[in-house]
């Protein structure tokens, strides 16, 4: 079937292709009535007519086109993340390259004979933030994802309330009695993780005691560094506090391995309500992060430095989802004492 051209339209709505060009190029108020632009819909939508987009972004010298870059698709929220700025792309004529660091947080190769000719700005996680070395392009608009907003050269910033997570998860703990934490933290050193470990230190009060053991972002990485830290000789932590929550998963296997029940030896706690949060058991108690609102924002945002136009969107709220691997912490006589 051959594809409708500019010219069948105009045939169709009874106008010229200069009028369907101003009324699909948006450019038709006070130039054509609205009749006649509501002519050109109709006739272009009965056609199933779709503008060349490459010739028009061509002439206009732009291709909107804007490079998401994230660590890894294996990860469920950047996976959303991505579902959220392509929709607001599309709805404003957009398309998303996706561009994983194939190592997940390193430096990758350059996809782009010209970053700078192929795209018209860069939408990048903190957590992926090497590979943006690799990319070039240094003039193009960067809105940067859960990052330093007094860093860098971005243009505009989309951050979540990680802090007030945190806030959220030490409160509940405290509030069930837990005074011994173990902040099971992430590896990969970027400005996400690192708030997460200030605001976990400067919540936890007198009368509290919190050790830290680092880990890679897999499940077995977490187990392994889970078992070594309760095998340490002292007194057991009875809350642990992770950075995500596949690293919650891996401290549920190690507690399991040594014999130990979730909750009602050790309470454990996540960050970003993945799937994997319902699909251990006990399901996890985590904190819901809106990775879909955070690619609709960072789309959004990069639009406005597009437009020359100011971005002020205070930070996207975080909630606290309580279930089953939070409780109590044991009595002295329940616990083994060391």
């Amino acid at each position: 079937m051959t594809r409708p051209t500019s010219r069948d339209v105009a045939h169709a709505a009874g106008v010229s292709q200069a009028t369907v060009s101003l009324v699909l190029g948006d450019k038709w108020r006070g130039r054509v009535s609205e009749r006649t632009a509501a002519q050109v819909r109709e006739s272009a939508a009965h056609l199933g007519y779709r503008p060349n987009l490459a010739a028009r972004n061509l002439r206009l010298g732009s291709t909107r086109t804007a490079l998401l870059v994230v660590p890894a698709l294996t990860n469920e929220f950047f996976a959303r993340v991505y579902s959220g700025a392509a929709r607001i792309a599309a709805e404003n004529g957009f398309g998303v390259v996706l561009y994983p660091s194939p190592d997940g947080t390193g430096p990758a190769r350059d996809p782009f004979a010209s970053a700078s000719a192929a795209l018209d700005g860069v939408i990048a996680s903190s957590m992926a933030a090497h590979a943006l070395e690799a990319i070039g392009g240094n003039d193009l608009p960067l809105v940067m994802l859960d990052s330093d907003p007094t860093a860098g050269r971005a243009a505009a910033h989309v951050n979540l309330a990680i802090a007030d997570g945190m806030r959220q998860v030490t409160e509940h703990l405290q509030a069930l009695g837990h005074r011994r934490f173990l902040h099971l933290a992430s590896a990969v050193d970027t400005w996400t993780f690192d708030v997460r470990a200030k605001a976990l230190s400067r919540l936890l009060g007198p009368g509290t005691e919190l050790r830290t053991t680092r880990s890679d972002l897999s499940v077995d990485a977490a187990r392994a560094a889970m078992e070594a830290a309760l095998t340490t000789p002292g007194q057991r932590p009875t809350a642990i506090v992770c950075d995500d929550d596949i690293l919650a998963a891996g401290a549920c296997k190690a507690a399991r391995r040594l014999g130990l029940r979730v909750p009602d030896d050790l309470s454990v706690t996540g960050f970003d309500d993945l799937a994997l949060a319902t699909a251990v058991e006990p399901e996890l108690t985590t904190i819901g992060l809106p990775a879909e609102r955070v690619g609709e924002h960072g789309m959004s945002a990069l639009l406005a430095v597009l437009d020359g136009a100011p971005w002020n969107a205070p930070d996207l709220p975080v909630q606290l989802v309580v279930r089953g691997s939070t409780a109590p912490p044991p009595t002295p006589m329940d616990a083994d004492g060391r």
